[in-house]
């Protein structure tokens, strides 16, 4: 199976989901976080770090869950638009479905 290029969006959102769990994380050791999680330390520091944009939701959960962040709070961070561009294409029409 192929795996399609992620897009420049994806690429962002997946910068903003590990500056925000990098963030987070504060002092905490990666590799605590990573075994409460139930993930490898090598999963998270590749999320924290961008180089795993498109991490699956189980993943997610799990560390924002031992972070104490609610995933509403961690969709909101991460689907932020960037200041001074204008969402466009399929990202703008979901934005605006979930906004009506």
């Amino acid at each position: 199976m192929v795996r399609l290029p992620l897009t420049f969006a994806e690429v962002e959102r997946g910068q903003r989901l590990g500056a925000m769990l990098r963030r987070a994380r504060g002092e905490r050791s990666m590799l605590d976080i990573a075994l409460d999680a139930r993930v490898s330390p090598e999963t998270l520091r590749k999320i924290e770090t961008g180089r795993v944009a498109t991490p699956s939701f189980p993943t997610i959960a799990a560390i924002a869950d031992v972070l104490g962040l609610s995933l509403d709070a961690v969709w909101a961070e991460i689907n932020q638009p960037q200041r001074g561009v204008e969402p466009t294409g399929s990202d703008h029409k979901a934005r605006e479905r979930l906004a009506s």
